[in-house]
């Protein structure tokens, strides 16, 4: 029996590998190997958990916001990213994961989610710069992984690129009003911009020799791309947009190379990503107590729905 189940695995093992090779999708009934399944479980869930502690930086300007269309927008785009939380813990879940389990390990901190998220929205243009530089970041980061090898992650992520998109296109329009109205709401867009560049840049991961999980990732087609490539493709598509804006970008080695058409940039301070990483940015204790408060205040309502779900199956 022993010598059978390990020709078994072996086979099964050799039709994964043949699988990925022939960029075809793995999907939740196919069998995989356990690194695979914990690798895409701490991704998605670490993707999953950013979207839902994404809504409270914009969250905070839903009142404060200047109008009743700004409100309007603000509200959708909140409810959007909701919305692309609940997509990804749906697919964490085919590959065995626990909804519930995955939040108390985030709420615990043994999970973590994006560092862009731990940084404070001070003014109501961090609105307009989150949507451009941020949901750009994202939109940079995630369309690639509409192609990724785990079936359910890919094809979640289209609906959630297409959502992004229309986000980023949000914040550009609210900061291209911005730019052409006062002085004051013009600097207040420079101020957001020089907050959010340098966070933003950081948002794609450790450079690719200080990545521990970006070669598997990448040899299994859950990543399409390393962390720097990315982060390049964000600059070169980012830079051309803020000279539309009229913003300038803190950055006094930003330049283009002529040899390569692409844009140089300055060394990114990776102690500071380090230090909001590990729980020690501006806003990571006041992320998890809102997120533990919301989770611990509305237990009720899942102990309702299970009750009458339970019920109603009876």
């Amino acid at each position: 029996m022993t010598a059978v189940a390990d020709v078994r695995e072996s086979d099964l093992q050799e039709y994964f590998d043949a699988t990925i090779a022939h960029d075809r999708r793995i999907e939740p009934r196919d069998w995989m190997p356990e690194a695979y399944r914990k690798t895409l479980v701490r991704q998605i869930a670490q993707h999953a958990h950013s979207e839902i502690i994404g809504m409270q930086p914009e969250g905070d300007w839903l009142l404060a916001a200047p109008s009743l269309r700004r409100k309007a927008i603000l509200l959708a785009k909140v409810q959007d990213e909701a919305g692309h939380g609940m997509y990804l813990y749906a697919a964490a879940e085919t590959l065995g994961a626990d909804r519930a389990d995955l939040t108390d390990k985030l709420i615990e901190r043994k999970q973590k989610y994006s560092s862009i998220f731990n940084y404070p929205t001070l003014t109501y243009a961090d609105v307009g710069v989150i949507g451009w530089l941020v949901d750009g970041a994202a939109i940079c980061n995630q369309v690639p992984l509409c192609r990724s090898s785990y079936g359910p992650y890919a094809r979640a992520m289209i609906r959630v690129c297409k959502e992004e998109s229309f986000h980023q296109r949000q914040g550009f329009e609210l900061l291209m009003t911005m730019m052409r109205g006062t002085e004051g709401q013009q600097a207040m867009v420079q101020d957001a911009v020089d907050r959010w560049w340098w966070p933003s840049l950081m948002m794609f991961g450790p450079p690719d020799d200080d990545s521990p999980n970006s070669a598997q990732s990448m040899a299994w087609g859950i990543k399409r791309h390393s962390n720097d490539e990315l982060r390049q493709r964000y600059v070169d598509m980012t830079v051309p947009q803020a000279a539309v804006l009229g913003v300038q970008l803190p950055d006094p080695e930003l330049a283009l190379d002529e040899s390569t058409r692409r844009y140089r940039f300055g060394p990114i301070d990776w102690s500071e990503f380090k230090q909001v990483v590990s729980g020690h940015g501006p806003c990571n204790d006041e992320r998890i107590t809102r997120r533990r408060a919301a989770r611990d205040d509305n237990a009720w309502v899942l102990e309702a729905a299970t009750a009458y779900a339970a019920k109603h199956s009876a």
